[in-house]
């Protein structure tokens, strides 16, 4: 893999991950990659220390995480930020609650409300709705595009092509690691490539 990745006209190609961060740049993960030890409103309190610049994480273990989060003399003001991320996602009843003990898809969204509490202008979501039910992956629509609407872009990767179709302003279709196609949901819906690369060449 080669080539650099600029950002506003700036090279951040191997800048390190909370460097990038702090220039407003937040993802989450395929995997989930919670703090599952922590409550679900420390996970997200964890994401606004990033912002903060004081980061604990640095060579630190996860308890210390928790009684740095705890000591902090922004305690009050981090809880309060929290909250509402916890209430954009409607999780504030599992707020005490261990983040390993929330459903998956509950879990999907914890990640979710971790990485805007960075502050972020800029979002990558990794297959976001992987793993996820109909009804879940319903609900994660909705919440995209509320992130959306709050002004932040939302890159999102993803193979669930309803999903795709129903929230995405311009769409990149890869085929083995080729930029096949972009636009619009119609213009890739109707591009030959694209549907050759999904559905396969009808023989003659």
């Amino acid at each position: 893999t080669k080539g650099t990745v600029l950002y506003h006209g700036k090279d951040i190609t191997n800048k390190s991950a909370n460097k990038i961060c702090r220039l407003g740049i937040a993802r989450t993960f395929q995997n989930i990659r919670l703090f599952k030890e922590l409550s679900v409103i420390e996970n997200v309190m964890v994401g606004l220390h990033f912002k903060t610049g004081n980061s604990p994480m640095k060579g630190r273990l996860l308890a210390a995480i928790t009684s740095y989060i705890k000591a902090g003399e922004e305690y009050e003001r981090m809880h309060e930020s929290a909250s509402k991320w916890l209430e954009f996602f409607h999780l504030t009843q599992f707020e005490n609650d261990l983040a390993r003990n929330l459903p998956y898809g509950h879990q999907r969204e914890l990640e979710i409300a971790r990485a805007l509490a960075t502050d972020p202008t800029l979002l990558f979501l990794d297959e976001p709705a992987a793993g996820m039910n109909p009804s879940e992956t319903d609900s994660l629509m909705k919440t995209i595009r509320r992130i959306r609407d709050l002004g932040i872009t939302v890159v999102l990767i993803e193979h669930d092509m309803k999903l795709v179709m129903n929230i995405c302003d311009t769409i990149t279709v890869l085929n083995y690691g080729q930029n096949i196609a972009q636009g619009t949901p119609e213009q890739i819906r109707n591009n030959p490539q694209v549907i050759e690369a999904y559905l396969g060449k009808e023989e003659a």
